[in-house]
């Protein structure tokens, strides 16, 4: 059997077909159309697919479709701000235009699911998956199945507050997850911090324009500024982390997004701090940190993997 996976981005769709294993038949993308015009945009890179994979629609089992925003249990759009939709029945659209059926997730969420079938999760049957990038997102499995929340709103991890009264969040609360955690927070804090000391050595590759995430863990070995500003993220990063393995007590929490670029720079340090601070003993019941590895393809995989399950 064979699905596909479209995964619905603020610039692109990206698309896969696999078949039950998740091999890859074919893969390709679009630029990303807005509005009512979004539903356009997916049917295309979906034609495009299934000519590419050699298949028809009727050799389709399912479709799984991942955006960001709200999902309601019927597979509308209750709200994505950046693709411009509100309450729009992208499921019942969709599978009549395509004759197919089709599964409507968030894009979080369908990384999550992604990574604990076809992933890093793969083998664990609690997983969660935390996304660092311009926000913190992710997504929750239990059981091998995903936790999609009442009415399907899934969770916003970085949405709890770990630092109250803290940093302003986009989401207009103070001291969110977010706040400290993001590839945002993390270039916000290393800006002020090359500001505040005019000699350090990330001065010599970097101006205040060019710093970003990456710009600290690059000189920790050789900066004590650099080597603060990633101590202060681990901090952060670790209680976030914490507070969601003493919640769950999942078997792993994967790390993607642009900060899990730094690897086991990022990893060993954050897994010792997470054991440190874990309820109970992490000998007893331990929590692995570990990376994401689907990249990219996280959302596609997932959205594919829901449409497994329907």
């Amino acid at each position: 059997m064979y699905y596909m996976g479209l995964d619905v981005g603020g610039t692109t769709v990206k698309g896969i077909v696999i078949d039950e294993a998740g091999k890859i038949i074919c893969e390709d993308a679009v630029p990303t159309r807005v509005g009512e015009e979004l539903l356009g945009c997916i049917e295309e890179l979906a034609d495009r697919l299934v000519l590419h994979s050699g298949k028809t629609y009727s050799k389709l089992s399912g479709i799984g479709v991942c955006c960001p925003g709200t999902i309601d249990e019927n597979g509308s759009v209750v709200f994505a701000g950046n693709l411009k939709l509100k309450n729009y029945p992208l499921k019942e659209l969709l599978s009549k235009r395509l004759g197919v059926s089709v599964k409507v997730l968030n894009d979080a969420n369908a990384a999550a699911l992604g990574e604990a079938r076809f992933g890093a999760g793969k083998g664990y049957s609690d997983s969660v998956l935390i996304t660092l990038g311009t926000g913190v997102g992710g997504g929750i499995v239990i059981g091998g199945k995903l936790f999609e929340g009442n009415k399907g709103a899934g969770a916003e991890l970085g949405h709890m507050v770990i630092e109250r009264g803290g940093n302003m969040c986009s989401c207009g609360r103070r001291g969110c997850f977010e706040a400290y955690c993001s590839a945002r927070a993390l270039t916000a804090r290393t800006k002020w911090a090359m500001e505040e000391d005019t000699s350090s050595e990330m001065w010599k590759t970097y101006s205040y324009s060019t710093a970003d995430g990456r710009t600290a863990f690059e000189y920790m070995d050789c900066d004590r500024t650099a080597r603060l500003v990633v101590n202060w993220y681990l901090k952060y990063l670790a209680c976030g982390i914490t507070n969601i393995a003493n919640i769950f007590r999942p078997e792993v929490i994967l790390i993607g997004g642009g900060v899990a670029a730094q690897g086991s720079r990022l990893i060993i340090p954050l897994q010792k701090l997470v054991n440190e601070e874990l309820f109970g003993t992490a000998d007893y019941a331990p929590v692995k940190i570990e990376c994401a590895s689907l990249g990219n393809r996280a959302g596609g995989y997932g959205a594919a993997a829901a449409a497994m399950e329907r």
